[in-house]
């Protein structure tokens, strides 16, 4: 501890906090009328000052904040309770008093004396039972408004917002002001169903203790709705603190919604991601509409519940919600007493972002793609589109952009005859309505602060902003960076300052370390949210001096990466290529070897059509080569050179220039270079020949399908395809085996063999998106007879367990392609050996291995059988093929049907690699 930390933060170091129960439940109890509300029947006895509303023309009962300056002694005396129940932190009864939420009261004008009235009631009581050694806090409450940020009120316009992000800042200022001025040791924004709302109350926070030089600790609690695991406007629980970090809070928890049994999971994803205190404060279980308070669940149930989250390690701050009282709080307080506080882990440094799912981006992570595409300045449709209001259809050019692999979504608005900042908005309320889009986050580009600032107010998500500079000079730096921070984004920050572009290497790597310094030092940014631009330039232009921009950037991608830690580096890779425009194959040619080069050096990621990247392997020799001379700026003349090789390369795209030389080839060389091509025209008829050729229709898979995905997998694992590539040639596998299924029914129908050998479930754990490996896998087991559920993508640990109930499953398979996917798999293991699971556990992807199986799943999982495939997902599913036919399966089965178990069973062997 420090002279400096905050008593309650010392506190938090030493114990568990205890919270307050419910406000609006207990006051249901008083059953009060309209009169006791606006304060014309004083309810019970109260000698001191007060106010009445005898002529209000708008009914105020169920304003409970009202109460705090019509019958204080009702919330002071629930106030008292809770206090002499143990609790160490008081909320204030303000949960309502915000412009937004008293307009439905035509009280607006209140806001401001409901707020310090509300913390001058908490504050006296907390003085009065503060003790040395125990004393208490006031959490001054902002609640979020009955309006959402993120959501259209019509179901016919998706656009269309009942609140806007300045409102609810200027709305939750006036709360912010009261608040503080009333005495309130904390802010507490809480019941968070919209991120955007919440987005908006920190940012009125950060202004205010701007404004005024003061800083108190902020709390933040969120609230998951259902059984989803996600908030109202459907964030997942990281993406959720993703969003929020920047806030640097206090503590960071969920309340309301949900009792304590449901909330567990949740709770204890925060405490695995968050780099501050965990609370939690949930119901009385789940309503009932027929109990007194609408909750029945009774203290020492709540309290056994609670009690199992802190000896988990999940938890620093407890209390309750909706439907609790003070025999729960007592109960709580009680429980608690002597279990160890949450120790913070220690949380890798990563650029965290998040659209409606996390998105965290390593040192170790692969190339991430960003969509170019939804991007008036650079494609042609796009523009046309949004110039002629087709926002629908517009939609559909970012959409196909996730779907073929881009990771973030770049948005640019930056056309003169575009009205910039309300098109940006109008996009952006639009993609919060499309799932599949708003999934990932975003990267707001634009030229002018204006439009980025517009775009900013529209996203719940952590997004990137594109982009800000020196150019200007270092003040206009600094206050874009601040409101870049204090809108809670990344920032891709360019090489440029006073005189312009960095060209030279020297350029770049002075103007990034000046820019790097002035941004961790004096902003206090992030260094993992730093993502640099070094300006990547046209190359073989004919002019001598732009002869080396390729390697110049590349050399300071990896200066970057070597001199400034956490940084990332990110370019706009079309510009490389831009003197061949016109000539597609040359400039994919040109993208591909390019990008080869400089992901080997660091860069993280770039601006790239994600759906036409070429294949480097694939690319013609003599192409590749001249290709390369130019990049890598291996002689004079190779500029030359590539324009006299360009004229023989016709242009147009890939349709005009197919060389069908390939067809020549054997069906597995056919097979294999339509799969690492990611070319469906061929692939039916293929599929036939190889079908015609085999003793039965599985073998294709087994076989020719399987040996090029083997290939696909090398490249892949090389650094020579990127994922979207992948992606195409998944697209053609599947393409391959729905023709193969018919067949393949046939067969079993013919030989009698239609039993299925056994249930496996299957998904891709919770933060990761892959699951190619995964549908592969799946598909060929399908294939021989086992009966597989296929969960999907981003799967949370409960929903694969409740599906592993449900379908009766012999076997859980856990699929995964990055580094963190291998913690989330050992988490689940263990919530396997807590809920008393003993099937078998699969473990399937390319980072997981047979030493991380033994050392992270075994201790986790003591059930009498632990599974690990091997990391390479395609020879994973021909190895379990192959293994279905050694009944592995059908001897797991049957030793769970009640049947002995063979002595010998490969399922004894803990981790062993099939």
């Amino acid at each position: 501890m420090t002279g400096n930390t905050h008593p309650i933060e010392q506190l938090l170091q030493q114990r568990i906090l205890i919270l307050d129960g419910a406000m609006g439940t207990m006051i249901q109890r008083y059953k009060l009328t309209e009169e006791h509300y606006r304060g014309i029947t004083l309810y019970g006895e109260y000698a001191g000052e007060r106010k009445t509303f005898a002529g209000h023309e708008v009914d105020v009962k169920g304003n409970n904040e009202l109460l705090l300056l019509t019958q204080p002694h009702i919330i002071g005396g629930i106030h008292r309770e809770y206090l002499e129940a143990g609790a160490d932190i008081l909320e204030t009864c303000t949960f309502n008093s915000n412009s937004v939420s008293m307009a439905d009261y035509q009280m607006q004008h209140l806001v401001y004396e409901l707020n310090v009235a509300g913390a001058k009631l908490a504050r006296g009581l907390c003085d009065e039972f503060s003790t040395p050694d125990k004393p208490r806090f006031v959490a001054g409450v902002l609640g979020p408004t009955g309006r959402t940020a993120s959501i259209s009120p019509d179901v016919n316009d998706p656009g269309a917002r009942n609140v806007t992000f300045d409102e609810l800042v200027e709305s939750y200022a006036e709360a912010v002001r009261g608040l503080l001025d009333g005495g309130a040791d904390t802010l507490m924004v809480e019941t968070i169903f919209d991120t955007l709302n919440a987005k908006a109350a920190l940012f009125a926070i950060e202004r205010h203790f701007e404004r005024h030089g003061v800083r108190v600790p902020i709390m933040i609690s969120g609230t998951i709705t259902d059984a989803s695991g996600r908030t109202l406007s459907g964030q997942t629980t990281e993406a959720f603190w993703n969003s929020l970090s920047h806030a640097m809070p206090l503590s960071i928890g969920l309340n309301c919604a949900l009792g304590a049994e449901l909330m567990r999971p949740y709770v204890e994803e925060l405490s695995r991601v968050a780099s501050c205190y965990v609370s939690a404060h949930p119901n009385a279980g789940l309503p009932n509409p027929l109990s007194e308070t609408g909750y029945d669940e009774l203290p020492e149930t709540t309290a056994r519940l609670v009690k199992e989250f802190a000896t988990s390690g999940f938890l620093n701050i407890a209390g309750g919600c909706c439907g609790t009282s003070p025999a729960h709080i007592k109960a709580i307080a009680e429980a608690l007493k002597d279990v160890p506080p949450r120790r913070i882990p220690d949380i890798e440094k990563k650029c965290r972002l998040s659209g409606l799912e996390p998105f965290n981006v390593g040192d170790d992570s692969l190339f991430v793609n960003v969509g170019e595409r939804a991007n008036v300045t650079g494609s042609a449709r796009f523009k046309r589109l949004i110039l002629e209001g087709q926002y629908d259809e517009a939609l559909e050019v970012a959409k196909q952009q996730v779907e073929t692999g881009a990771q973030i979504i770049d948005i640019n608005m930056d056309e003169a005859m575009l009205d910039g900042e309300a098109a940006m908005a109008k996009f952006l309320n639009l993609i919060a309505s499309e799932p599949d889009i708003s999934r990932v986050p975003l990267m707001i580009d634009s030229s002018k602060w204006s439009i980025i600032e517009a775009g900013l107010k529209c996203v719940q998500g952590k997004p990137i902003v594109n982009s800000i500079s020196l150019k200007e000079g270092e003040e206009p730096f600094v206050q874009h960076a601040t409101l870049v921070r204090r809108y809670g984004a990344a920032a891709v920050v360019m090489a440029f300052d006073e005189q312009g572009q960095a060209d030279t290497f020297k350029r770049k790597t002075e103007i990034c370390q000046r820019s790097y310094d002035i941004l961790v030092n004096q902003v206090g940014f992030p260094p993992e949210d730093i993502i640099f631009d070094p300006n990547i330039f046209a190359i073989a232009t004919g002019i001598e001096e732009h002869n080396n921009y390729a390697v110049d950037f590349i050399e300071a991608t990896a200066w970057i990466r070597k001199n400034l830690p956490y940084a990332k580096i990110s370019g706009g890779v079309s510009n490389v290529s831009f003197s061949f425009r016109g000539n597609e194959p040359v400039r994919e040619a040109i993208h591909t070897v390019f990008l080869y080069h400089a992901i080997k050096a660091g860069l993280t990621m770039g601006i790239v059509n994600a759906g036409q990247l070429g294949v480097y392997e694939e690319i013609p020799r003599e192409l590749r080569d001249a290709v390369e001379d130019v990049v890598l700026n291996r002689s004079p003349d190779a500029g030359e050179k590539l324009v006299t090789l360009a004229e023989t390369v016709k242009s147009g795209g890939k349709a005009q220039v197919e060389d069908l030389e390939w067809r020549k080839g054997t069906v597995q060389e056919r097979i294999t270079h339509a799969l690492v091509r990611g070319i469906t025209t061929y692939v039916v008829e293929d599929t036939e020949e190889a079908r015609q050729q085999a003793k039965f229709p599985v073998e294709v898979i087994e076989g020719p399908l399987m040996t090029g995905m083997n290939v696909v997998g090398d490249l892949f694992g090389a650094g020579k395809m990127f994922l979207p590539q992948v992606v195409k040639s998944a697209r053609v596998m599947k393409q391959a085996v729905a023709h193969l299924v018919p067949y393949i029914e046939a067969e079993k129908l013919r030989t009698g063999n239609t039993s299925a050998k056994g249930k496996i479930v299957m998904a891709t754990v919770k933060g990761d998106v892959h699951d190619i490996g995964k549908n592969i896998v799946t598909v060929v087991l399908q294939c021989n007879n086992f009966e597989v559920v296929n969960m999907g993508v981003m799967v949370p640990c409960q929903h694969i367990l409740d599906a592993a109930r449900e379908h009766n499953a012999d076997i859980i398979g856990l699929s995964g392609l990055i580094t963190p996917s291998l913690e989330e798999m050992a988490h689940v293991a263990k919530e396997m050996q807590r809920q008393g699971f003993t099937i078998p556990l699969m473990i399937v992807g390319a980072t997981t291995s047979r030493v991380h199986t033994a050392v992270k799943i075994e201790p986790n999982y003591r059930a009498r059988w632990a599974y690990a495939a091997t990391c390479s997902p395609t020879p994973c599913a021909t190895n379990i093929s192959r293994a279905s036919r050694r009944t592995t399966l059908r001897r797991a089965s049957s030793t769970k049907a009640g049947k002995k178990k063979p002595s010998t069973s490969r399922w004894q062997r803990r981790g062993r690699m099939v």
